[in-house]
């Protein structure tokens, strides 16, 4: 048999397991858009609450950001070690029990303390997930189904944006992160005895019962069985990092960071503060989290027609052309104030961002080899939050200079456009 699985991937139809473990990656993608939305729409009520400045809330979505980046670059490497399906699940586990104890916080201290904890689980989660999709998944529709699978993320956020316009207003904020912490939480079981590890993670990185279980999941995919696991590929010397950034690595990977960061500082900009934005042009609470929930709504129809027109067209163009037209968007808000019409832009605007930037995660999990794709995915993610970093908190102090939501926008169009013609020069031979 092959040393790879690769082959018996590419060549035979897609069973069930494969199924169910992309439909596993999608619904905890699901929880970890869900997660990190749930601060937002609950902004503006604490806010009124506490009487909290903008600066400060900038901060709090900051601090989860801040963790997401230390998850994806310090805790993601692990998932090569000790296997996707673990990492996942210590994910979940972290970020279940600190979202359900945020509902306790009594002071901005503590709300930062418990979204940089809860970051740490979020960071992890998407390049886990996506690289499991990636190993699973025939080449020629993986970009599809890597996107796919990270779409889980806007509708977690937008399911849980509903929730929020009715719980929030009538049971108070902590509710809706209580809610948030058990959905999480009741998801470990599931993911414990359902998903199943990568069979490129047993062949070649080969842990303990490595050929045992190798066979369990050949066996469930209907194919023969291994006498003996194949050679060990030679390890790679030094920290995780060189291996993203040796030899041929090394430019497409500073090129794909370098679009990440600047799509993220968008992106998150605009998760951060729609809702808050909304409010402050007299939206109501209810309307002003609604706004947010559409514009998740555009990312998953966004993020699942970039999967298709890439497999179609190629990673590259697709996202390029996607950023840059969201970018020009962005630039021409100001044509839509007030129209009847600003609600299906806020669609818009999240089919852009999110459908371009989350195309630069399947590129990443198509870049990087099994032996450290995670890290790599991990190291892609983690580098494009330190934007995610930046991009909150410099809105929180542009909203508390007074200026108006044209103005931050049209200058958060600047780096959307930069990231659409980055992505276009990722020099890998590996992706169109």
């Amino acid at each position: 048999m092959e040393v790879s699985s690769k082959p018996l991937i590419d060549q035979r139809p897609i069973t069930r397991l494969q199924y169910a473990t992309v439909l596993i990656c999608f619904l905890m993608n699901m929880l970890d858009g869900m997660d990190v939305m749930v601060i937002s729409y609950a902004a503006p009520a604490i806010a009124k609450g506490w009487s909290v400045s903008p600066e400060a809330l900038g901060i709090v979505f900051s601090s989860g950001l801040v963790g997401m980046t230390f998850g994806a670059l310090f805790l993601t490497p692990y998932a090569d070690k000790i296997g996707r399906k673990a990492m996942i699940l210590v994910s979940a586990a972290i970020m279940g029990t600190s979202i359900f104890l945020t509902a306790y916080s009594t002071s901005v201290v503590a709300l930062i303390g418990f979204r940089f904890i809860s970051g740490l689980g979020i960071g992890c989660m998407l390049a886990s997930t996506a690289a499991l999709a990636a190993e699973y998944t025939p080449d020629k529709t993986r970009d599809f189904w890597v996107s796919f699978v990270v779409s889980g993320y806007p509708v977690g956020a937008v399911a849980s944006g509903l929730v929020a316009a009715k719980v929030i207003p009538q049971y108070g904020w902590p509710s809706i992160f209580q809610l948030a912490g058990v959905a999480t939480l009741m998801a470990l079981p599931l993911v414990y005895f359902l998903l199943s590890e990568s069979l490129e993670f047993y062949l070649k990185s080969q842990p303990r019962q490595a050929l045992e279980k190798a066979n369990d999941i050949l066996a469930r995919m209907g194919a023969g069985q291994l006498d003996t696991l194949p050679a060990k590929p030679v390890k790679r010397q030094g920290m995780p990092i060189n291996s993203v950034l040796d030899g041929e690595y090394k430019l497409p990977t500073i090129q794909l960071w370098i679009a990440l960061f600047l799509a993220f500082a968008t992106l998150y900009f605009l998760t951060s503060w729609i809702p808050k934005l909304a409010s402050n042009a007299g939206l109501s609470v209810e309307l002003a989290i609604y706004a947010g929930t559409v514009f998740n709504v555009g990312a998953f129809f966004g993020i699942v027609t970039q999967g298709y027109f890439s497999s179609r067209y190629g990673l590259k163009r697709t996202i390029g052309v996607i950023l840059i037209l969201t970018g020009v968007l962005m630039a021409a808000f100001q044509l839509f104030i007030g129209s009847t019409v600003l609600l299906f832009v806020f669609g818009l605007l999240g089919f852009g961002i999110q459908g371009g930037f989350v195309g630069l995660y399947a590129v990443a999990a198509r870049m990087y080899p099994t032996e450290f794709r995670t890290t790599g995915v991990g190291y892609s993610i983690g580098i494009g939050r330190l934007g995610g970093i930046i991009g909150p908190a410099i809105g929180g102090v542009l909203i508390g200079m007074g200026l108006s939501m044209v103005a931050n926008f049209l200058i958060y169009a600047i780096p959307t456009v930069f990231a659409g013609i980055m992505t276009m020069y990722i020099s890998s031979k590996k992706i169109s």
